[in-house]
């Protein structure tokens, strides 16, 4: 990228389109209301005045907790603007999650919105650096409101002369175990993503429409949702509701996005509704998945009822977004297709020496959005990283025609008879069966203490958990892949433990044997 040394990424993402003349071009749809960038623009001027008028200093770290709207964008970009450093947090954790990312960032104000600040004035005598909490909506005692900020603040701002490698944003890594880490990305990370995922693979231009199922706080989210169109002055479709799906389709018919954005778990689950076909979705011209692979099952289902390809990926926290995906008439079901443009790849084995082709390996990335390292955790970034290239922490192997596939986390890998298993491989052969509506599969000790795959299985409705249903799933298997790797075990639960992502949590799995 072709970045002066002094770059402040929100002069590019919002003010450009200004001095460019697409003010009046609609930024963001929300709620029934249509937001010109003039508005966005002025929007998070406002929100950068106020800040500062709170004494948010540069590179002081200023926390998000909001549902997604249009002050999660002000708030987001006005941080930015004035060299302060905004942290998105999910907002499904607990309070004691919020008391540690608080604590750990020295945060010193919190933005927030009145459904959730109950969960950080839960912990509030235990913070130590926070000095002002930011509501938007009903304010409580010793809480200030967002509008009245907001409103009295000037609404023209000069962008602080950061440099292109200065700290921008931080991203708390959900992990699976321990605390969360904070992945710091720089300034320059964000045009990265965008000119190379969006640009090169998407070709998104200003007339595209993004709506995207993951919230703006993950790291996929926030490329979508954000980076994306703000870099080509296109528009984006925001939902502060969960994801319910029945709710997606409508959103989907109302505002007719072209660039659909969504998660395995979702997309298993739109197919679920009954009458799924009379939305229409002839609006889309690209859908992506990320999060974790995509089974083939559930591509060839979507594709079967709407007629549209997904473009599965893998991406990361630390990486920012996509780094490995499938392309527009290149798809091959159930793989994550191959490298995006600026990124590369090596598969190694746990000595750091290149596996054979076919072989799975540890996979490395190579590519200018990773994150700088983590806040305060200089062990685990020198395990994570190492020059220009970052472990993921993902099994893959590569097929003869270039193709990666997906064969789990370093952890979820399981070796039984001395044949490694993917956990990946298994769930997608279960999720053929006609009974099974999602699936989780770990290793387990036999009676002889060897491990062997275990499946938990979530049925569709009108099927009854029983022995002969769990058998005949296991044949279903044996004729889908090697048969050594059908599971041993299979049982029945309601429903998956799955991170905010729609991530299946497997180490819960594991807990439950």
């Amino acid at each position: 990228m072709d970045l002066p040394e002094t770059f402040n990424a929100v002069s590019l993402f919002v003010d450009a389109h200004i001095t460019q003349g697409r003010a009046e071009r609609p930024a963001i749809y929300y709620e029934g209301q249509v937001l010109t960038y003039a508005d966005v623009y002025h929007g998070v001027n406002r929100a950068g005045n106020l800040l500062l008028k709170l004494g948010v200093e540069r590179e002081q770290r200023v926390l998000i907790l909001m549902p997604d709207s249009p002050e999660w964008i002000y708030a987001f970009w006005g941080a930015m603007k004035i060299g302060a450093v905004p942290i998105p947090v999910n907002t499904n954790l607990k309070s004691a999650d919020y008391q540690y990312i608080l604590q750990d960032s020295r945060a010193r104000v919190l933005v927030t919105h009145e459904s959730l600040v109950a969960n950080v004035e839960a912990v509030h005598s235990q913070l130590t650096h926070l000095r002002h909490i930011v509501v938007v909506g009903a304010t409580e005692a010793g809480q200030l409101s967002f509008s009245d900020l907001f409103n009295a603040a000037a609404d023209e701002l000069e962008a602080a002369p950061t440099h292109k490698d200065e700290p921008a944003f931080w991203l708390y890594s959900s992990g699976t175990t321990g605390f969360p880490k904070g992945a710091v990305h720089l300034h320059h990370d964000p045009v990265y993503v965008a000119d190379h995922y969006g640009k090169e693979v998407l070709k998104n231009t200003a007339d595209d429409r993004h709506f995207s199922v993951a919230k703006l706080f993950f790291a996929y989210g926030i490329g979508n949702g954000l980076f994306f169109p703000f870099r080509v002055g296109g528009s984006v479709i925001l939902d502060p509701q969960r994801p319910d799906p029945k709710r997606i389709l409508e959103l989907i018919q109302r505002y007719k996005p072209s660039l659909f954005f969504s998660v395995p778990t979702n997309y298993n689950a739109l197919l679920q509704i009954p009458d799924k076909e009379k939305y229409d979705l002839s609006s889309i011209r690209f859908c992506v998945s990320a999060g974790e692979a995509l089974p083939a099952e559930i591509w060839n289902r979507w594709h079967a009822a709407f007629g549209l390809e997904i473009l599965d990926g893998i991406g990361s926290t630390e990486i920012l977004h996509i780094f490995l995906t499938n392309l527009p008439g290149q798809c091959l079901p159930g793989s994550s297709g191959k490298p995006v443009p600026g990124y590369e790849m090596r598969l190694l084995d746990d000595d750091g020496l290149p596996v054979p082709q076919g072989e799975v390996g540890n996979l490395w990335v190579k590519g200018d959005s990773t994150m700088a390292y983590y806040w305060n955790k200089h062990e685990k970034t020198k395990e994570t990283l190492s020059g220009d290239w970052i472990r993921t922490g993902d099994k893959y192997h590569q097929d003869e025609n270039g193709f990666y596939w997906y064969d789990g986390r370093s952890d979820d890998m399981i070796k039984a008879g001395g044949q490694w298993v993917s956990p990946v491989e298994v769930e997608g052969a279960l999720l053929g069966h006609p009974a099974v509506l999602e699936c989780g599969v770990v290793g387990q000790m036999d009676k002889d203490e060897l491990v062997k795959p275990k499946a938990f299985v979530a049925l569709k409705p009108g099927y009854t958990p029983s022995e002969a249903l769990a058998d005949d799933m296991k044949n279903f298997v044996k004729t889908r892949i090697a048969p050594f790797k059908y599971p041993r075990w299979i049982e029945f639960i309601s429903e998956l433990p799955k991170t905010a992502t729609g991530k299946i949590q497997r180490f819960k799995l594991r807990q439950l044997g």
